[in-house]
């Protein structure tokens, strides 16, 4: 491989500046898919798939999962990239834009919640947009959601001066997550900012606030990505996790025919919040779309073989070694950026790599000539997870957790290495280019 291949670098920025929401990740995979001659199915409807097809299902708006059918599946079984649409920050409350009324100011705030974790303060002084989808009713019908995403910067956390904070250096910069997250956006000049958020939305979507019924927006950092270093060998931008492992099982999937088995990408809402909801991954979205695989193409009673034949990649960012801090990693397992996939590994099972999954997936990089390292945590330091151990119990298939070293994760501006997107597609590709 080369060393200088920025163009996937290229790409992954482009897709994540067009994807400020997991709603819009979802429909912008689900677009170039259909742009491939993938065909999209409905949950909702019977399924008729032939060998040589190529498929998708969406579920919630958020999740997705594509996959394309050889000739023997039963005989030959499953490759499964897995990885998550979603990343930490804020959602905006339903009911958003309020009035101040603890002071002077004649300001209108939006009010959020805090989704899953992210480092806060990360977000304060930066242009934030809203995105997601938002659901509208015509008269007489169910409202039905459309995809919006504000066009230029809409709110912002203003932080405090320090001249006000004078300890912010020596103590690091806090909000209490109740009461100072309200995000600035818009006067009330003239009673012009009284119409608040919902008639904002409804300018924006062509129709009236009384069709506005309820919304799910994410509150997105609008600055665009960009290349940094030297020799720009560095990337930066919002959501590296996870759309990195989107982009790249996206890649791999359309650019790796099966031959006899069954290659899929598997991408789930709701990881950062634990998974638990019916397009999360504990949900039975995967499962359901495996059954319905199988008996489209008579092998339901060869369940059991085919998964004890298959493998899944749980794909999810790691941690990248920091220099400025040290003392924050397990110095002889701690992977550097543009130094190919980190193979995750812990005792207690927050992940889920074994000795098997750390050959098999070693074997396929080895390959293709992708370098491979290694991640564990410290002991000291509680270990967070991925969607691998929830899928390979709820599946029964062997799995192993993999992912691009990357620094700042849960920031709202996150880094990598500008390599690593071309190691990590190399390296699913040779995964799926075995079954």
């Amino acid at each position: 491989m080369a060393d200088q291949d920025y163009t996937l670098a290229d790409d992954l920025l482009e897709f994540i500046d067009a994807a400020p929401s997991p709603w819009h990740a979802a429909a912008i995979m689900a677009a170039q898919l259909q742009g491939m001659g993938f065909e999209e199915l409905r949950e909702d409807t019977a399924w008729t798939l032939r060998p040589g097809g190529d498929y998708f299902v969406r579920r919630g708006g958020a999740s997705l999962v594509a996959f394309r059918v050889g000739s023997d599946p039963a005989g030959s079984g499953l490759r499964i990239i897995g990885t998550h649409t979603d990343s930490p920050g804020f959602r905006v409350r339903p009911e958003a834009a309020v009035g101040t009324d603890n002071g002077p100011g004649t300001l209108r705030t939006v009010g959020v919640e805090v989704y899953g974790g992210p480092i806060v303060a990360s977000f304060a002084d930066r242009d934030l947009g809203l995105a997601g989808p938002v659901w509208v009713s015509e008269p007489g019908t169910v409202a039905t959601p459309r995809l919006f995403s504000s066009p230029h910067p809409l709110v912002r956390l203003p932080n405090l001066a320090i001249h006000l904070n004078r300890g912010v250096n020596e103590e690091g910069l806090k909000f209490q997550l109740q009461d100072q997250l309200a995000l600035t956006f818009a006067e009330n000049d003239d009673g012009a900012g009284e119409a608040g958020l919902r008639e904002y939305l409804a300018a924006e979507l062509g129709t009236t606030a009384d069709a506005v019924t309820a919304w799910e927006l994410a509150v997105a950092d609008l600055q665009p990505g960009t290349r940094f270093g030297r020799e720009r060998e560095f990337i930066a931008n919002s959501q590296l996790d996870n759309l990195a492992s989107c982009h790249a099982g996206l890649h791999a999937l359309v650019n790796e025919r099966p031959a006899r088995g069954v290659t899929m990408l598997a991408c789930f809402d709701h990881e950062e919040v634990g998974s638990e909801s019916h397009r999360g991954a504990a949900g039975n979205f995967l499962p359901s779309v495996m059954e319905r695989l199988l008996a489209a193409v008579e092998a339901r009673d060869a369940a059991g073989e085919v998964a004890a034949r298959s493998w899944l990649v749980s794909a999810d960012m790691a941690h990248a070694w920091n220099p400025n801090f040290p003392q924050a990693y397990d110095a002889t397992h701690a992977p550097q950026v543009n130094g190919g996939p980190a193979i995750k590994l812990n005792a207690k099972q927050r992940y889920a790599s074994d000795g098997e999954g750390e050959a098999w997936f070693r074997a396929a990089c080895d390959r293709v000539g992708v370098p491979v390292q290694r991640y564990v945590h410290r002991n000291d330091i509680p270990c967070g997870s991925t969607i691998g151990p929830i899928s390979a119990a709820r599946l029964g298939i062997r799995t192993v957790d993999v992912g691009s070293p990357m620094w700042a994760m849960h920031s709202a501006r996150e880094s990598a290495g500008a390599r690593d997107p071309a190691y990590l597609v190399a390296a699913f590709r040779s995964c799926l280019a075995e079954v």
